[in-house]
């Protein structure tokens, strides 16, 4: 049983080396945790399709862990997590920045629920929220340093769902794959009071191809936005 776990944990160790990223056994052993701990409640709840050991290590873990390297991410910022699921990016970055200030956002209560109990398993803390994010209180509005979600919608519609809350001067990350969609955004961030700041791109440990977009908020949103989300859907900005 020893063995087992240490071989898995450094698995986890040696395939975050290959993105550049460095673990110390402490990390290491809550992003054990939290695998095991997702794999198991994943059999009576259905929380991600990806499965295994090994993939929710590269497709999860690492892939949510990446901004934390390649953005320079100021110690005790505050961030709101739309469309968190089961809670990628959020809980990989706290356990990788546990400075962050987190409040995720998701409107599947099934899944807000197995984020409560992983969070008292890794003993981490953040604000749950049981709400679609078009819905959230006014308060909400210019209140984080940086947004974040990871593959939600396409990239018009998840910049107005999230650009409302990230501060003036602060950032929303918007975690994509392989397609390119900086090209249908353009309208979308202008009328968002927000401007492309770059793009970085880079590969899984397996080879699976990432993008984020860094999108800079130079001034306050429209307060009409974000709309209701089905009419966000029939005309994206």
């Amino acid at each position: 049983m020893v063995n087992k776990m240490s071989n898995k944990i450094d698995f986890i160790k040696e395939t975050f080396l290959k993105a550049k990223i460095e673990l110390d056994n402490v990390k290491a052993e809550k992003f054990l945790t939290f695998a095991e701990f997702l794999i198991e409640y994943n059999k009576k709840v259905n929380l991600t399709a990806i499965k295994s050991f090994k993939d929710i290590v590269i497709k999860h873990f690492v892939d949510s862990c990446i901004i934390t390297s390649l953005f320079d991410i100021q110690d005790g910022s505050s961030f709101i997590d739309v469309g968190c699921g089961a809670g990628f990016p959020s809980i990989p970055m706290m356990i990788m920045r546990d400075d962050l200030k987190a409040t995720l956002v998701d409107s599947n209560g099934k899944k807000i629920k197995f984020i409560r109990y992983a969070l008292e398993k890794l003993d981490l803390n953040a604000t749950l929220i049981n709400q679609r994010s078009e819905d959230l209180p006014k308060y909400h509005r210019d209140n984080y340093d940086f947004a974040i979600a990871r593959a939600v919608a396409a990239l018009p519609v998840i910049c107005e769902l999230c650009l409302p809350y990230v501060k003036k001067n602060g950032v929303f990350y918007a975690m994509k794959g392989s397609v390119d969609e900086l090209s249908i955004v353009n309208n979308a961030i202008k009328l968002l009071g927000a401007v492309h700041q770059q793009t970085k791109e880079f590969y899984l440990p397996n080879g699976d191809f990432r993008r984020i977009y860094s999108i800079l908020k130079i001034r306050e949103t429209d307060a009409k936005y974000p709309r209701n989300y089905s009419q966000i859907l029939k005309r994206p900005l």
